[in-house]
């Protein structure tokens, strides 16, 4: 019997659980399975995993043309030894053309397919010399979707909205390595990592960003003690803009959906004489969110409540909701939200953000103000969720965000460079769109109201 890898194994494991809808794979990779690999092999694996993801519907259209039957069902085992095999054959020209496809007709046949398995063997091997490789077009959404891996309809509204370019942008940006940002708590910890083998480059925005360049910085103890934390530079953006607030000092914010609660760190850093409530709907990362702020007890209370039902008025001086949404800024990130993702989830998402941005708003006071934020690109969730809170009789202004870039450069929290490429992102009502490409950041948008007597 042919051996297959731990890497391979735990891959085709995962990502069958996910073609059965049963788990997400961000989860399925940090959990124990994947911990009890060796370090090469659980940097395999993860690769293995996200990678078939990106490149999933183009392998699929790639496998199919091979079949003696295009159009034929194949079984779930099958499906995912075949793109296995081709991700490895197409993406990483480390691995032997063989390893790739020898263990994956092993999968096939662990996986009670020993008949198929031919069929697994004679595809790939077509694969690995067949003309593949070649560049596909990207002059249209249709082109563009397919040569990138993602679907029509997703390409399509990009286009609409944005652009081919920015549209070409967003996908080509999702379908690379995530960079690695961290923040730091002072150029001590810089100079720690440093000294503990971490290579570290200046983030793109703000001050307290790093860029990882090599090294592991799980594996220090800043990290261990919570001196240094991983967070996308973009979400560190948001809270950023939050904890800047207004022109009063704040006693009182509102987090409406804190979970993991890095926004949350960040308010609290910014804003140390403020007692902060966070809410979380959801009682395991609530429990997550607890032991996260656990040094924070004495000023952030979190609780177990639901941000469409908060029954406190006029309580506090600032809200953040940074709201659940379809997560399209994040596809390098989380490729398989581009499989799970249907059109009609949007207006689903859209009426739930509505009622978290209008408990918000309730929750604060007169002259108080709101944080509202999405790591979405879809026009449903962003402008339209805000525009349809102020047409529904909200008591709110938006407030443009030019000024707030203005006083968080003054502050020393954005680089110069930072805010001036930040300025021709804001729209012309004075929200703010961070689009895929053009930053190392997932997308987000970001929008500020204040309420009004």
């Amino acid at each position: 019997m042919q051996t297959i890898s731990h890497a391979r194994k735990a891959a085709f494991q995962i990502l069958m659980a996910v073609e059965r809808g049963q788990a997400h794979s961000d989860d399925l990779l940090r959990g124990k399975a994947v911990d009890a690999l060796s370090a090469p092999d659980r940097n395999l694996a993860t690769a293995l995993v996200l990678g078939v993801l990106r490149w999933q519907i183009r392998l699929d259209h790639q496998l199919q043309a091979l079949l003696k039957r295009p159009n034929a069902k194949l079984d779930p085992e099958i499906l995912i030894a075949l793109r296995l095999g081709a991700f490895q054959l197409l993406h990483l020209d480390r691995i032997p053309a063989r390893a790739a496809i020898d263990e994956s007709v092993e999968l096939a046949k662990q996986a009670g397919h020993r008949f198929a398995s031919g069929m697994v063997n004679a595809v790939l091997r077509k694969l690995s010399g067949d003309s593949s490789r070649a560049e596909l077009p990207e002059e249209t959404a249709s082109e563009l979707a397919l040569a990138q891996a993602h679907p029509t309809w997703m390409v399509e509204r990009w286009t609409d909205v944005y652009g081919i370019e920015a549209a070409r942008a967003i996908c080509r940006h999702g379908q690379t390595r995530p960079v690695l940002t961290i923040r730091i708590a002072g150029l001590e910890v810089e100079e720690e990592l440093a000294r503990d083998g971490i290579q570290l480059a200046p983030g793109e925005l703000l001050t307290a960003t790093r860029t990882v360049v090599s090294g592991d910085v799980t594996a220090t103890a800043a990290f261990r003690e919570g001196r240094v934390r991983l967070q996308d530079e973009g979400s560190q953006l948001v809270a950023e803009i939050a904890g800047q607030g207004g022109t009063r000092t704040m006693q009182t914010i509102l987090d409406t959906c804190a979970a993991p609660g890095g926004k949350t760190l960040i308010l609290a850093e910014r804003n140390p004489q403020a007692r902060i409530v966070a809410c979380e709907s959801s009682s395991q990362r609530l429990a997550q969110l607890h032991a996260r702020l656990a040094g924070y007890s004495d000023r952030i209370e979190c609780c177990l409540a639901d941000a469409t039902s908060l029954a406190e008025g006029g309580a506090f001086d600032l809200g953040l909701a940074d709201v659940p949404c379809s997560g399209t800024g994040t596809l390098g990130r989380n490729p398989e939200i581009r499989h799970r993702l249907k059109l009609e989830d949007l207006p689903r998402q859209a009426e739930r953000q509505r009622a978290i941005l209008t408990a918000a708003l309730r929750a604060v006071r007169p002259g108080g103000r709101v944080v509202y934020s999405t790591c979405s690109l879809e026009p449903e969730e962003n402008e339209q969720v805000v525009e349809a809170v102020l047409a529904e009789g909200a008591k709110a202004r938006l407030v443009p965000l030019e000024s707030c870039i203005e006083a968080l450069r003054g502050q020393g929290a954005l680089t110069t460079s930072g805010a001036m490429r930040l300025r021709d992102c804001l729209t012309p009502e004075g929200t703010l769109k961070l689009l895929p490409g053009v930053f190392h950041t997932d997308g987000f948008f970001i929008a500020m109201m204040e309420r009004i007597a």
